[in-house]
């Protein structure tokens, strides 16, 4: 759009550490030391030290942590991210962001504030956790 194509985030699917399900419902803290694919439903909060993969029948009512992640599902909540949020065309995100970088594909649904801060990691502080 603005003369410089972005790059999509290098997550492979097939190193997938942890997957929640079609039809399964976890209610409570998800924590995660690698990649978390997402294929079923999560309430409460969700923290990753790796990705988060947000297929199209996922859905997040959460606080979501992690390095870089991508959502063609629904994420309802705040995202706090050390690299790159990935929004394809199929996803819904509604809750503020704090990212370094972001995409968001054609068709995609954001509704939120967004804090990018591209010269230093981003930092999770206590305040962000509310």
């Amino acid at each position: 759009m603005f003369g410089k194509k972005t790059e999509s985030v290098e997550i492979n699917p097939e190193k997938v550490d942890t997957l929640i399900g079609k039809g399964t419902e976890i209610k409570g803290t998800v924590k995660a030391s690698g990649v978390i694919r997402i294929e079923g439903k999560i309430e409460g909060e969700l923290e990753s030290a790796g990705d988060v993969i947000v297929t199209e029948t996922g859905v997040v009512n959460a606080q979501l942590k992690a390095r870089n992640a991508i959502v063609a599902g629904e994420v309802s909540g705040n995202i706090l991210l050390s690299g790159k949020l990935e929004i394809k065309s199929s996803g819904k995100v509604l809750g503020d962001l704090k990212v370094e970088s972001i995409s968001i594909e054609d068709g995609a649904l954001f509704e939120g504030k967004c804090e990018m801060n591209k010269d230093k990691k981003t930092k999770i502080t206590k305040t962000d956790q509310k």
